[in-house]
């Protein structure tokens, strides 16, 4: 496998870019339970901040909706409506945002670009939810996440939000710990598959504690790091060991199914510390630039290293960790592991995957993956990365070439986690060839459309 390009490539990728300074307007939204939906021309609060969004010539970048509490991933109906699951707000004690619903529903009622009917549904704050990252949908029904649980809601066609109560598909699903999220794709067959990120960083006796082992075995992966597979027509399943697909995934916040090839992708944090927590094997820089972010497919059984090994682009191989004997360059038990599909620069933190198959976008991306990278925290002392939405192009089930940064600029002047103005999260593809793009700093939607530049004959 091809290393991937650095950082300064990255960047170049953008060539000649479009710069867009956005500034948003607040959308006033009630929730479904206690008010009809209002438009947001009531709204007459302005945003302050704004940023410059670098995009490929002839794409455009615009506000669909905004300050909806704190947006993870997202998926839009064959009819264009928007729907987000939120997680734990920020703005759940602020007054400027109704109580409600964790479940977001956006529609454009007048094609301007803009969500003007807003309305909240599934589970709320009030009864003690903290909302949830996943949210898929297939064949008519929204499968969401919400904190332990998976619920199914049946969508009618003339209505926005569900008007029938959530069915209860899965309980029991693992919290505690660094990673509690639990992301969801459906494929075409009937499988839920869900994501369980792993408690730990690298599964060691004393989490994040410099130079201490790692457990063997490593306790977890019985329940967290890895996928599982569930029926997404059998209500009242629980969680357990027993369901688990695939393994030995640190935490795959991002999952999609690839129409192309039916096949289920997952976008992959790499773990941190390697510089922290082992100083006398590697250098900061090494910190910073290992391992790998990934992206992988996923086969029934399949084990992608974690905790024992890590991907390092630099020789485009997994290796051991140190945790388990590792010193930066033994190769070890990780031959026998599975090697991701695709790599990009370490600690980016890959959250939201789609993919591109319909029309609408240059013919260069059809077929290719987006993916949603929050940013990064642990590339210090070196400069933080991510914060942005690259590309990756695929042909026949396989990457055709680089990842190209395809928009950039969302942190503002500062890439860091507690000042970027927006992080990137959720990422999908809309009937009609749009680009959705979420942020949960401030609970921003945006939409990418590409207007077909005009060609000069000179005569």
């Amino acid at each position: 496998m091809r290393p991937p390009p650095s950082r300064r490539h990255s960047r170049g990728s953008l060539g000649l870019t479009t710069l867009l300074v956005l500034t948003a307007l607040a959308v006033s939204c009630k929730p479904r339970e206690r008010a009809a939906p209002v438009p947001d021309s009531t709204a007459t609060a302005k945003r302050a901040d704004s940023v410059a969004i670098q995009l490929p010539p002839g794409f455009t970048i615009s506000l669909f909706a905004d300050r909806i509490g704190f947006a993870r991933h997202v998926v839009v109906a064959p009819n264009g409506d928007v729907y987000v699951n939120t997680w734990r707000s920020p703005y759940d004690t602020s007054k400027s945002v109704p109580p409600g619903g964790y479940v977001v529903a956006l529609r454009d009622t007048d094609q301007d670009g803009k969500a003007d009917l807003i309305e909240r549904f599934g589970p709320t704050r009030e009864s003690g939810s903290h909302g949830g990252t996943g949210i898929a949908l297939a064949n008519g029904v929204l499968y969401v996440e919400s904190d332990s649980s998976i619920l199914r809601f049946a969508l009618s066609p003339n209505q926005l939000a569900p008007g029938a109560a959530a069915e209860v598909l899965l309980t029991g699903l693992t919290t505690i710990g660094e990673h509690p999220q639990h992301s969801v794709a459906v494929d075409t067959a009937g499988h839920l598959f869900v994501t369980v990120g792993s408690a730990t960083n690298s599964c060691q006796v004393k989490n994040r504690v410099p130079e201490s082992p790692g457990e063997r075995p490593c306790r977890e992966l019985a329940t967290r790091a890895g996928v599982w597979r569930y029926s997404a027509t059998r209500m009242g399943q629980h969680f357990g060991p027993r369901e688990r697909y695939a393994t030995g995934l640190r935490n795959a916040v991002g999952i999609a199914v690839n129409p192309v090839d039916g096949q289920v992708y997952a976008t992959v944090h790499g773990r941190d510390d390697l510089w922290g927590n082992w100083p006398k094997l590697y250098t900061a820089h090494q910190g910073a630039e290992l391992p790998a972010e990934t992206l992988v497919r996923l086969v029934q059984g399949g084990d992608y290293g974690w905790p024992y090994c890590y991907f390092d682009p630099t020789i485009g191989k997994l290796v051991l960790a140190p945790e388990y004997g590792g010193d930066g360059k033994r190769i070890g038990e990780c031959d026998k592991r599975t090697p991701p599909v695709a790599a990009f620069p370490a600690h980016w933190a890959p959250d939201g995957l789609t993919w591109y198959a319909v029309t609408g976008f240059p013919a260069q991306y059809r077929g290719g993956a987006f993916i949603a990278f929050h940013g990064s925290w642990n590339r210090a002392p070196e400069p933080q990365g991510g914060y942005n939405v690259v590309f990756q192009p695929f042909a026949n089930g396989k990457p055709a070439g680089d990842f190209t940064v395809f928009a950039d600029g969302f942190a503002g002047p500062n890439k860091q986690p507690n000042t970027a103005k927006y992080r990137p999260v959720g990422v999908a593809v809309s009937p009609d060839g749009a680009l959705y793009v979420t942020d949960d700093q401030t609970g921003t939607v945006w939409k990418v459309v590409y207007r077909a530049l005009a060609v000069s004959h000179q005569p």
